[in-house]
């Protein structure tokens, strides 16, 4: 099942990508050329947004730094058209309990929608961005991202990763958690380095040495541990396990950050650097690495890449949907009814109610995935079906894309409460997407035995009025009475479904 068809993409064409790390914010706009990118400009920022988080809450300081920073770079996107820009947020947004009171902001500023990634997405991507700034070489490759807020390891070969996981241990998290002050000792040191062994420990024998060919590190506080072994000459070149070890002892003869002097040391690593050593010793010690190599392909070039995809009809999501369906054997016939039913009432109420492009994307989406539930239950399906689109993983798709996948999958059938929407405009926008899908498949009975006459469609942004052919509802009383129950149902959410 084929959603709209987009233009392909030409040589020269810009595509951006924004990467709100919890440590970095970081902008690289790019142009295609022959299949590939050439980047053209790319900026980066230490926002330092997860040292903001106070619990699960995101404070206002951290929310206007990061917001001020987004404004800087929306001066470098002029060139680009917004449906061309993708802003990718990992750990911080994630946990921020409040995380709207900056992705809405943030989608004020720049056009372009804030995708919140699950750990594991976030990690397809990372594989993404390096596997394509590596020789394209058949050999098993173990990928590792030390971020802020998480750490994202990856098993693949060439551009395809076969083993995927996030470990909830950052460079910035663990600063805050062991070294909240400032200052070092090998106490702390030896607390954070055991905290992140056990971590590790529980996926090691996915990740252990003897799978994989090659590491390759890829973020800025991998690549400034390697900056700092060469430049002290305790590697000719990446990170090895005695040059990490020369690090570390080094690193305890300082008593606080700001007394960190090293060289190949940037002034704004000094605060995270300590953590991240303690990460990488854990890293190299429990999974066997003995030398590393860095990558300069990171989260934002993967972002580059996917979105590549998602303009030139190869949009993973579409694959990942299909192999869904195929899990749960979803009946394909039926599916493909509501699927073409939501298609013709969305064409009908597009232009008043103000849907776009990727409206029809979830719409289609959800009108595909709405029996997966079916695989658990007959019974409840719909809540079954919820449950699994919200907690699978769900290879391209975004933490809020997958929560309004269950959300549609949820309500398309019996009772609903708008007040699980969100009070601004977007609550009425996913309220319509679920009238649209609540509709098509009501008339999936109909069309299952025999083909739906034309109807006129009138709305308004409270009201829809279908008029149908004189008699066609007498004929049909079941499909009369379900309509009845939803004239009903939707009144209680203050819209008036009319029909004649």
């Amino acid at each position: 099942m084929e959603t709209e068809a987009l233009e392909p993409l030409t040589d020269g064409s810009l595509l951006a990508a924004i990467d709100l790390g919890s440590n970095s914010f970081h902008l690289i706009i790019a142009r295609v050329e022959h299949g590939e990118i050439r980047p053209v400009q790319a900026l980066a920022e230490k926002v330092q947004l997860g040292a903001g988080l106070d619990g699960d809450y995101l404070s206002e300081e951290a929310i206007a730094r990061g917001l001020d920073c987004l404004a800087r770079f929306g001066q470098l996107l002029g060139s680009v058209e917004p449906e061309r820009l993708r802003i990718v947020a990992t750990h911080t947004l994630r946990v921020a309990h409040n995380r709207r009171e900056f992705t809405l902001p943030a989608k004020a500023l720049l056009g372009t929608a804030v995708d919140v990634v699950y750990g594991r997405e976030e990690a397809r991507l990372v594989y993404l961005g390096v596997a394509h700034s590596l020789a394209d070489d058949a050999q098993s490759r173990l990928v590792i991202d030390i971020g802020g807020g998480s750490t994202e390891l990856i098993v693949g070969e060439r551009f395809e990763p076969q083993q995927l996981d996030s470990l909830q241990m950052g460079c910035v998290s663990y600063s805050r958690e062991f070294f909240h002050d400032g200052a070092i000792s090998p106490k702390r040191f030896n607390e954070a380095y055991n905290r992140a062994r056990l971590e590790i420990s529980y996926i090691r024998h996915q990740y252990h040495s003897a799978l994989w060919v090659e590491c390759v590190g890829s973020s800025g506080t991998l690549q400034a541990i390697e900056g700092i072994l060469v430049q002290n000459k305790w590697s000719d070149s990446g990170i090895n396990a005695a040059g990490l070890r020369k690090l570390e002892q080094k690193l305890l003869t300082f008593k606080d950050f700001d007394s960190i002097k090293l060289d190949g040391l940037s002034l704004p690593r000094r605060n995270v650097i300590v953590a991240g050593v303690a990460l990488t010793r854990a890293l190299f010690d429990v999974l066997g690495i003995s030398h590393m190599r860095t990558s300069k392909g990171a989260l934002r070039e993967g972002v580059i890449y996917d979105l590549m995809g998602r303009l030139s009809h190869e949009d993973v999501r579409e694959r990942t949907i299909n192999a869904l369906m195929q899990r749960y054997a979803v009946d394909e016939t039926a599916a493909s009814i509501v699927e073409k039913r939501a298609r013709m009432l969305f064409s009908a109420t597009r232009k008043a109610w103000s849907l776009s492009k990727a409206d029809w994307e979830l719409l289609h989406r959800a009108s595909c995935t709405l029996d997966v539930g079916m695989a658990i239950s007959h019974k409840h399906y719909n809540r079954h079906s919820a449950y699994l689109l919200q907690n699978a993983d769900l290879p391209g798709f975004s933490q809020e894309e997958q929560e309004q996948l269950a959300l549609l999958a949820r309500f398309h059938r019996g009772k609903f409460d708008e007040r699980q929407l969100s009070a601004d405009s977007d609550g009425l926008r996913l309220l319509h997407l679920i009238i649209l899908l609540r509709l098509a498949f009501l008339f999936k009975h109909v069309e299952q035995l025999e083909q739906l006459p034309d109807f006129s469609i009138t709305t308004s942004q409270r009201s829809l009025e279908l008029a149908f052919p004189e008699d066609w509802l007498a004929q049909h009383p079941l499909t009369a009475w379900e309509i009845e129950q939803e004239q009903k149902m939707l009144a209680k959410q203050d819209f008036n479904l009319q029909i004649r």
